[in-house]
């Protein structure tokens, strides 16, 4: 749907006073058509960004009340796979047009976006040979019919990011575009949520994740990084999570992540709900607001993200905020 550039900076100068002095989750609704409303809540978010995942049931049908997530700015409904919509993205297919609607306008009230999260654990997409561009348009078609705020891009093909010809670079990289021809920035999110040592550089034959944001990473608003299931003893301190990462995973500690050339901004330091969430990683929510703290005291705005709701809920991200962005 194409829309007048002229009359969204027309009604956003009209009411620009108004969107100051409101609260920072609040929006101004006042006075805009339905097209303008819809596009202002769309709009891409400013950092810091507080994103949680919802894969599991937890006795509702669909994303949770806000009260329940309260600190958080983004949920992801997990997963949409190739083959189609699976648990709490399934979930929000078998409500009603009207009911999605409600759950949207509720969202958006309380400053939230609801996407949808891609393949996960479950699809090795490269490897399996699907295309992707026809991929892309179908994802972005569902994004679209069920209007949600964006899709994020959970690539977990770690078999073809092994075999370092660069063909899960590649399709990366064609899937990202083809999705922003569909999914227009600043109209829809473009997340992706790579493991961090993708970001190591001189590990990947086909460049990895540096490749990926060399050549897409203006298309894709920020970083879930995944800094968990990498071993043991992998980013469990403030040290190895934001400035000095072991040397098997070499500079893929936050700050080497940016001195590769990645902006802090886009990087959202993302852990584990629970030691049962991952297989490594975990650390506590009071470690983890340390960190967040030490880091927002170096310049960083990224954000934080968790796997996964319910046992992240709103406690946890408040506990993790506490130090840095208090609510």
């Amino acid at each position: 749907m194409l829309f007048s550039w002229t009359v969204l900076l027309t009604f956003l100068t009209v009411s620009i006073r108004g969107v100051l002095s409101l609260p920072v989750n609040e929006t101004v609704w006042d006075g805009l058509d339905n097209q303008a409303r819809d596009i202002l809540a769309r709009a891409t978010p400013s950092p810091p960004h507080f994103v949680v995942y919802g894969d599991a049931y937890d006795g509702t049908t669909g994303p949770p009340a806000v009260s329940q997530i309260s600190g958080f700015n983004v949920f992801a409904l997990s997963f949409l796979l190739l083959e189609g919509a699976w648990d709490k993205a399934y979930e929000w297919t078998t409500l009603t047009a009207a009911q999605r609607s409600s759950v949207k306008s509720q969202y958006a009230a309380a400053g939230i976006k609801l996407i949808v999260s891609a393949f996960g654990s479950t699809d090795i997409p490269t490897t399996t040979g699907a295309d992707p561009i026809a991929t892309a348009n179908t994802f972005a078609a569902w994004v679209k019919q069920y209007n949600l705020d964006g899709i994020d891009v959970d690539y977990e093909d770690f078999g073809a990011f092994d075999a370092g010809n660069g063909k899960a670079e590649s399709w990366l990289i064609s899937f990202t575009q083809q999705l922003r021809n569909q999914l227009p920035q600043g109209t829809y999110l473009l997340t992706h949520a790579p493991v961090a040592p993708w970001f190591s550089p001189n590990q990947w034959g086909g460049g990895g994740y540096l490749k990926v944001h060399q050549s897409v990473g203006s298309l894709i608003d920020w970083y879930n990084v995944q800094f968990y299931n990498q071993g043991v003893n992998e980013y469990t301190t403030c040290d190895n999570l934001l400035t000095t990462s072991s040397s098997v995973w070499p500079q893929s500690a936050l700050f080497q992540i940016a001195a590769s050339g990645v902006p802090l901004s886009k990087l959202v330091i993302g852990k584990p709900a629970t030691s049962s969430d991952a297989g490594s990683g975990f650390i506590s929510t009071s470690t983890l607001a340390s960190c967040v703290q030490q880091a927002k005291n170096k310049g960083w705005n990224g954000g934080v993200m968790v796997w996964e709701y319910p046992r992240a809920a709103s406690p946890w991200i408040k506990s993790v905020r506490s130090l840095s962005w208090p609510v």
